[in-house]
């Protein structure tokens, strides 16, 4: 009967642990999961997100929907496509030039966000001014500088996942910079791949930018994320006191692969920085020699030279026929 019992005892034991890892899994699987978050408050524009000055956000373009009436393809062209995008205003207290920094960016692909900054009624594209309109194309932490806002005026932030990408991000309307200048970056597709595993940059510092006290070298592979830091550069002095013009800096590739340089400007903590050079570089190893390219090489070659001693024989058997005739 004892022995019944602890079996009994036991078979709940079991039913009742079973049951709670039961719930603890539908538990996790619905708040991690990517459609559980659902959208965000201000997915359509009549619930925009109301930015405060140096007010830092997080959002995510998960699950967002686009107000196809809202929005106004013609006024952007090719800059952006709308996929997911949701809304924000900025109103400013005091007019001047303000920065729109994001940072922080987790996504699923490498593209990351697009901006889009304009004035105008909300849902009325006919009033539309476009100010801005950036597609990164990275994930890293970038700031869109806007010249000239005017104090009470309300100006529309419109964020959307570059080609559909989904992403976390950080949001801010700030009177200082953060991150790098954003810029569209030069064509790969002309880029031809080098042997050589050495890439040297050259650049210009131009005279409007004599506060520069230092460059910072950055690189990124095309299929990476980010951007990393790969080296600095101090401002060079001439022998009568005046910044150098021009710079050379070195970089030495460890991997194949395709790579884009950017040569940012950092002077005192009130300089907004400057990104003075960018250029891609492609770094390919030749495929070695395999013995059935060898064998082809050589069939090609010997090919060639059975023509040309056949085109020999050919040009002297002509001329020994013109010789006769003349005779």
């Amino acid at each position: 009967m004892r022995n019944e019992q602890l079996t009994g005892d036991l078979q709940k034991t079991r039913y009742r642990f079973w049951l709670r890892s039961l719930f603890a899994y539908l538990f996790i699987a619905h708040y991690t999961s990517p459609t559980a978050s659902g959208q965000v408050a201000n997915d359509d524009i009549e619930h925009r997100r109301v930015l405060r000055p140096n007010e830092t956000i997080t959002s995510t373009t998960a699950n967002c929907t686009v107000q196809w009436s809202c929005v106004e393809e013609k006024l952007t062209g090719r800059c952006i496509e709308y996929h997911n995008d949701q809304w924000f205003e900025f109103t400013p207290r005091v007019s001047g030039r303000y920065f729109v920094n994001i940072g922080g960016q987790q996504c699923r692909d490498t593209r990351g966000v697009q901006l889009v900054v304009l004035t105008g009624t909300p849902c009325q594209p006919s009033t539309y001014r476009v100010l801005s309109c950036t597609s990164l194309g990275s994930q890293d932490d970038v700031f869109v500088a806007l010249d000239s806002l005017q104090a009470g005026q309300s100006y529309l932030l419109d964020v959307d996942g570059y080609l559909k990408d989904f992403c976390q991000f950080t949001l801010a309307v700030s009177d200082k910079p953060k991150g790098v200048p954003v810029a569209m970056a030069p064509a790969l597709a002309e880029v031809v791949a080098s042997p050589n595993r050495l890439v040297s940059l050259r650049w210009v510092l131009p005279d409007s930018l004599g506060t520069t006290q230092q460059f910072r070298v950055l690189r990124r592979e095309a299929a990476a994320f980010r951007a990393s830091e790969v080296g600095t550069a101090t401002v060079n002095r001439t022998t009568y006191g005046t910044n150098s013009p021009e710079y050379t800096w070195t970089d030495t590739l460890t991997a194949p692969g395709r790579y884009l340089y950017q040569i940012v400007a950092y002077g005192a903590n009130n300089t907004v920085p400057a990104l003075l050079h960018q250029q891609w570089y492609a770094y390919g190893q030749p495929m070695p020699a395999t013995a059935a390219s060898t064998r082809a090489n050589q069939r090609g070659a010997k090919a060639a030279r059975v023509q040309l001693n056949w085109e020999r024989r050919g040009h002297q058997a002509r001329l020994k026929r013109l010789i006769n005739t003349r005779k």
